[in-house]
């Protein structure tokens, strides 16, 4: 038994040695440039950030993630709706999700197998934590979407008007577009993000229904897939695009007071459960509790002495 050991570790040091000694003297990298002829100067290679690093190595691990066609195809379009355009965005999402899936139970384990807590609380605090390392990423990215999608939805009204504007003044559709994309690009930049892409697309030699379709499905906000349906419908049949956009900004216009409204009516049934639970006590400490102490205080000794 010793002798097999005492193998093992001779090999183990041998391995070590002849790493350690490619690595630190023989320079296999300094050889064949110097027998190609090109030398690169120290002062020429560019330092590499930490943050950098750590993307190569989130990129790396998501990679090697397996995923099917579908979950990928249905992760890039959440990616798409939150923003998030970067061709390497995927793999850094299953780049996270690894190492936070893999990180925080090892964090809850360092914290939790100290404690005197039961095993059965121990082993949930783990699977929770790998739950929500691994979770957690797919969630972020949701949150993100609809926060874009909200966003979007804020800015139509006064994309529209202004498209109304545009082609109402004699502009064509693709030149109101960049338009409202420029006009857009401080106060609303994510509406004027999504029509400058559509401008790409038109510039790239899509037609003009299927870059309307694309920003429609890129998007997934009813009010927008409204409008794109308006416009594709206005050049399919030939009718005007100027009316038909004043009369899609008017229905926009009526829907959103009647959101308002529809909102208003419902605030009195909303604001029942916090005027109970949280104005009501308040009342009833400031008017009935001068009330009580004075009877504590003045009745209930008077009680006594009868």
């Amino acid at each position: 038994m010793s002798l097999v050991v005492s193998f093992l570790v001779f090999v183990a040091v041998a391995v070590a040695l002849t790493a350690a000694g490619i690595r630190l003297w023989a320079q296999p990298k300094a050889a064949i440039e110097r027998v190609t002829g090109a030398v690169t100067a120290a002062h020429e290679q560019t330092p590499t950030h930490p943050s950098l690093v750590f993307h190569d190595l989130l990129k790396k691990v998501g990679a090697m993630l397996p995923a099917s066609p579908k979950d990928v195809t249905v992760m890039q379009k959440r990616l798409i709706r939150a923003g998030i355009r970067s061709p390497n965005a995927l793999k850094m999402l299953y780049g996270f999700k690894v190492v936070l899936g893999v990180g925080l139970p090892l964090l809850a384990s360092a914290l939790v197998l100290g404690s005197d807590t039961e095993a059965n609380n121990k082993f949930l605090a783990i699977f929770a934590a790998a739950g929500v390392g691994f979770f957690g990423p797919n969630q972020y990215v949701s949150t993100m979407s609809r926060r874009r999608q909200k966003q979007l939805r804020r800015g139509l009204p006064n994309a529209l008007d202004l498209l109304v504007v545009c082609v109402e003044s004699g502009l064509g559709l693709d030149q109101a577009i960049v338009q409202v994309a420029k006009e857009l690009e401080h106060g609303h930049p994510e509406i004027s993000e999504e029509f400058s892409l559509v401008n790409l697309e038109l510039k790239a030699g899509k037609r003009r229904t299927e870059a309307l379709r694309n920003l429609a499905e890129r998007s997934a906000v009813d009010d927008l897939k409204k409008l794109v349906a308006v416009l594709i419908q206005a050049d399919r049949f030939g009718t005007g695009v100027a009316q038909s956009l004043r009369a899609h900004a008017d229905y926009m216009r009526v829907q959103a007071r009647q959101q308002a409204e529809e909102k208003a009516a419902k605030l009195g049934v909303k604001l029942v459960f916090p005027i109970f639970f949280c104005i009501l006590p308040s009342l009833f400490v400031v008017t009935v509790g001068p009330v009580v102490m004075r009877i504590v205080r003045e009745l209930i000794p008077m009680m006594n002495n009868m």
